[in-house]
């Protein structure tokens, strides 16, 4: 696997790695992470999250 930022297609319970990489940057925090830690994501916005609370704030500011 290369290094640096991974390009990825989220899908329903796994993703497509599109460019290798170690790591993808959560889209609330900027924060890195790597994807064996990747856990939360939307496939309808096509982002990474850090955490739940991170995947909450996405969802809650597309509602407002």
């Amino acid at each position: 696997m290369g290094g640096g930022e991974a390009e990825l297609r989220y899908l329903d319970g796994d993703f497509e790695i599109i460019k290798p990489g170690t790591h993808v940057l959560c889209a609330v925090t900027g924060q890195a992470i790597a994807l064996e830690d990747l856990r939360y994501w939307s496939v309808a916005r096509q982002e990474a999250y850090v955490n739940a609370v991170a995947s909450l704030q996405a969802e809650d500011s597309e509602g407002a």
